[in-house]
């Protein structure tokens, strides 16, 4: 920012910390926030900082108050984020602010003056530098953590404590996250971490927020306040069942029948009334225009949903621009897609696209190509794309504040079913609704809910439960790291000292405290339990060791019976008439064919006297069948065809009613073992069975024994818990022995090639490499190849489909060959207990080899279901991996052949989606 008013730089001093913030505040039109001043004071102050608040109050003006202080000091500071869009949107602000000189971007896709005092990158680019201890580093004196609640994805949050846990401690840090209602505990764990940190919480919202319930084209508050009470739920909404709303009747909220625009006809046309009080997606558009509610953000949680919607909002005619709007609109476009080829756009839609956006309605998903993404938001934050259909990415990063946010499904699919949103998960969505400074309150819509109760979607609304988890685990690649740099008491203080580690001892601390407050009870029942005449516990252990001695002996008597029983069902032919003697199936039946199953489980088929044909078991026999006769029958006969049944039931019928068996009375093996008649006498011996209060010694002791039960149980928890990510981290160094990575505590060459493959696949990577798996293949088969190992098919329903290889045989063969080696990797993990590495996916290799031979986008992407968004996102993170493979190839037939890949994947949409 350099120097301005207020302050001259010189005149300073350095160990003011509220002289500095004041200068830094100066520059900035509006006055900070306290929670902002407090974070800065923090910094300013020589510690370091986590703020957490909510979306849109301007916590990065945190974040931006590291990197002036970076700057007046001569040092450096990294801006961390986990998204490309928000590092390339930060890098654009930076430069604006400290001149291009000043700052550098390093996202894996683009490296822009990466030795500038200032770098904005990706969290992942930062850890890779400290693993490689790269010379960047020196001079780093602030981290800024931009999303540092990210931690807690499934696939990379792991990468943030990597950061958080390997950063020289001289190193400041602010932290930067969405509201979590375990900010404290968090601050806790960097302060144990990092040193002194200065935890600031802001739970206000800088735009205050009204949350509406829509039914049909009536918005409904789903708060009202009363007095000193504050806000309570609307009492109208919830009274009212989906019935009294005219669900089924058809009438609207006031009781009338619906007709026209107020009863759920638009632009769109009229809709069914009853469950469709679900307004249209155009009714919506219409509503929020009327009610001076644009801009909006309406999401809907799936990606051809977004793109449905636009059509919808064509095809009635939706226009939210004015002419002049419309050209900017158009003009810009046209600058955006200048360098592309025409048959590219129109293989990309870009006409529809085009067309829509200059209406002022925009989509915005993960399946768009990002340079479609980056104008939307560029469009959307100048005020002329009015409605933005967007999934719950568009929640996370991006700066696209709007007015108002609509939700139109409060539940969502999360890989196995559709589940309610959680309360967090709302906060995070209509965190975008409230424009600072613009709106004097902002919107939050939630379209009607037919199957939710009303008071489980205030509760989404009221609740502010949003707990930071963690996903940290040791993986091959970090395990190799920390083997290279740390020796192995080091290392497993590393891994002890994560958040995931903080978290699971913070559980275990209550539960060691359970421990000990349950011993105190044990001693107490053994006190209340004592006997003058001798020791009752060790009469109470002669006890527990009968039982368990007759339960052992009930159980062999029972596996006996059980075992004859079904030796005799095995040994029943057909024709055999047996007696069914079980209460269900009492009376004759005839056996119609042998026993089914592993050891006959299954029973055998009969037809009974009422002419049922059905497979009975040793369950139903209530023991062994007890045979009363034979009758014949023809075979060529089905057992279904009546015929067959008669003549069977005519020849029942002549047989005589047998006596019902009685079960001879055996005596157990209880009876004559020596071992239980021992302990037997034992106890009779004993001087506590004949105390007089002898039944009060055993209440005692009984409660003794269930509480010393739970606490064996929970004892045993807490020991598996105990330091867990070491012994996943021992298990992991086990799996990389074998495999030759490791040897004791010291890396091989294969371990010194595994600690620079960063990719879920890493292992497989560098043993592909190791063993020649990907030699004397062209460039575009080991495209074909690597793409498996990047490539997840979306929907998460079932297997991934049967895929579709490379035409060539040498392609197919290195695939095959891939996925054996994967499966080898799965065996040494299933060995030690571990699942770290997912399957082979080759849905995209077909399209990779495709593109990596110079093919046309029509002609790739045609008749694919793929989107041209998810399309450039994967062939992009198969560039990097390619990548990856070249830099540590020992071969240069291979080093040669995944550079020719790269080159030959990174052109057209691809490499235009990796530039500013």
């Amino acid at each position: 920012m350099g120097a301005v008013s207020g302050h001259s730089p010189d005149s300073l001093d350095p160990n003011d910390p509220v002289a500095l913030v004041d200068q830094f505040a100066s520059g900035y039109p509006f006055d900070l926030d306290d929670f902002q001043r407090r974070g800065c004071l923090a910094l300013a102050s020589g510690q370091s900082t986590l703020v957490a608040a909510p979306t849109g109050a301007g916590k990065t003006v945190v974040g931006e108050f590291a990197v002036w202080l970076a700057l007046r000091s001569g040092g450096k500071a990294f801006y961390t984020t986990p998204l490309k869009a928000l590092s390339n949107q930060k890098f654009g602000d930076f430069v604006a602010r400290h001149h291009a000189r000043n700052v550098g971007l390093l996202t894996g896709d683009n490296a822009v003056n990466g030795e500038a005092p200032v770098v904005v990158m990706t969290t992942e680019v930062l850890r890779n530098m400290l693993y490689e201890a790269s010379p960047t580093l020196r001079g780093l004196r602030y981290v800024v953590m931009d999303e540092v609640h990210y931690l807690q994805d499934r696939v990379r949050g792991a990468v943030w404590e990597e950061v958080l846990i390997n950063l020289p401690v001289d190193v400041k840090v602010a932290s930067l996250s969405a509201t979590v209602s375990n900010a404290e505990e968090f601050g806790e764990w960097l302060e144990t971490t990092r040193g002194p940190t200065e935890v600031v919480i802001e739970e206000r919202r800088p735009v205050p927020l009204d949350n509406y319930y829509l039914l049909g084209r009536e918005l409904h508050p789903m708060f009202v306040t009363r007095g000193d009470d504050g806000p309570v739920p609307n009492p109208q909404l919830a009274r009212r069942g989906e019935r009294e709303w005219g669900a089924s009747s058809g009438r609207d909220s006031k009781g009338r029948h619906g007709h026209g625009r107020g009863a759920g006809a638009g632009r769109g046309g009229r809709r069914a009334v009853g469950r469709d009080w679900v307004p249209s997606r155009v009714e919506v558009v219409d509503l929020l225009e009327d009610e001076g509610l644009l801009p909006a953000i309406y999401f809907i949680f799936s990606r051809a949903g977004c793109d449905n919607a636009l059509g919808q909002c064509r095809a009635a005619g939706v226009r939210l621009t004015t002419d002049d709007e419309r050209a900017r609109v158009l003009e810009f476009l046209d600058l955006r897609v200048a360098t592309l080829d025409p048959a590219d756009l129109d293989a990309l839609g870009y006409p529809d696209l085009a067309e829509s956006i200059g209406r002022g309605v925009a989509s915005h998903h993960a399946g768009m190509l990002p340079m479609f993404k980056e104008a939307v938001e560029e469009l959307f934050a100048q005020g002329l794309v009015k409605v933005v259909f967007a999934t719950e990415t568009l929640s996370l990063g991006i700066n696209m504040p709007a007015r108002t946010v609509v939700i139109e499904k409060l539940s969502k699919w999360q890989g196995e079913r559709h589940e309610v949103l959680t309360p967090g998960e709302y906060t995070q969505l209509t965190g975008r609704a409230g424009r600072r400074g613009i709106d004097v309150r902002g919107a939050a819509v939630v379209l009607h809910q037919p199957f939710i109760p009303f008071e489980r979607i205030v509760g989404l609304a009221s609740t502010r439960t949003y707990p930071l988890t963690s996903s940290f685990r040791p993986s091959y690649n970090m395990a190799v790291n920390l083997v290279a740099n740390y020796r192995r008491d080091q290392a497993e203080q590393l891994l002890a000292s994560s958040f995931a580690q903080f978290l699971i001892d913070r559980t275990l601390h209550g539960a060691e405290q359970t421990l000990a407050r349950n011993q105190r009870y044990l001693d107490g029942y053994l006190h209340s339990a004592a006997c003058d005449r001798g020791d009752a516990l060790d009469y109470w252990r002669l006890r527990r060791e009968i039982s368990a001695r007759e339960s052992e002996l009930s159980q062999a008597d029972r596996r006996a019976r059980e075992e004859a029983a079904a030796a005799a069902v095995r040994a029943l032919t057909a024709g055999t008439v047996v007696y069914l003697p079980g209460a269900r199936r009492r009376g004759l039946a005839v056996v119609l064919g042998p026993a089914g199953g592993r050891n006959g489980a299954t029973g055998v088929l009969v037809m009974t006297e009422d002419r049922r044909v059905r497979r009975v078991s040793v369950r139903d026999l209530g023991g062994a069948p007890v045979p009363v006769g034979k009758v014949a029958f023809a075979r060529t006969l089905s057992p279904k065809s009546p015929r067959f049944k008669a003549r069977l039931a005519e020849q029942l019928a002549r047989l005589d009613p047998p006596v019902p068996p009685k079960a001879p009375r055996r005596r157990g093996s209880a009876a004559g073992d020596p071992e239980l008649a021992s302990l037997r006498e034992r106890l009779r011996a004993h001087l506590v069975h004949r105390c007089p209060d002898l039944h009060e010694h055993e209440k005692w002791l009984q409660r003794y024994d269930q509480l010393d039960k739970e606490n064996q149980r929970l004892a045993g928890r807490v020991r598996r818990r105990t330091g867990s990510l070491v012994r996943i981290f021992d298990r992991v160094l086990a799996v990389l022995d074998r495999l030759g990575y490791v040897d004791g505590f010291q890396l091989t060459p294969k371990g010194e090639t595994l600690r620079r493959v960063y990719s879920e696949a890493d292992l497989v990577v560098a043993e592909a490499i190791h063993r020649g798996t990907w030699e004397g293949l062209t460039a575009a088969e080991l495209a074909a190849c690597v793409s498996s190992l990047v490539y997840e098919t979306r929907g998460g329903e079932g297997p991934p489909p049967e895929p579709v290889g490379p035409p060539t045989r040498p392609g197919r063969d290195a695939l095959a060959a891939l996925a054996d080696l994967r499966a080898e990797v799965a065996a040494h993990e299933q060995a030690e207990g571990l699942e770290l590495t997912r399957p082979l996916d080759g849905g995209f290799a077909d399209l990779a080899w495709r593109w990596a031979s110079g093919g046309t986008l029509e002609d790739v992407l045609g008749g694919e279901e793929i989107t041209p968004g998810d399309f450039v996102r994967v062939t992009k993170q198969l560039i990097d991996l390619l990548g990856q493979i070249a830099s540590v190839a020992e071969g240069p037939a291979l080093v040669k052949t995944a550079r020719a890949a790269v080159d030959a994947c990174q052109r057209g949409v691809v490499a235009y989606s990796g530039l500013l």
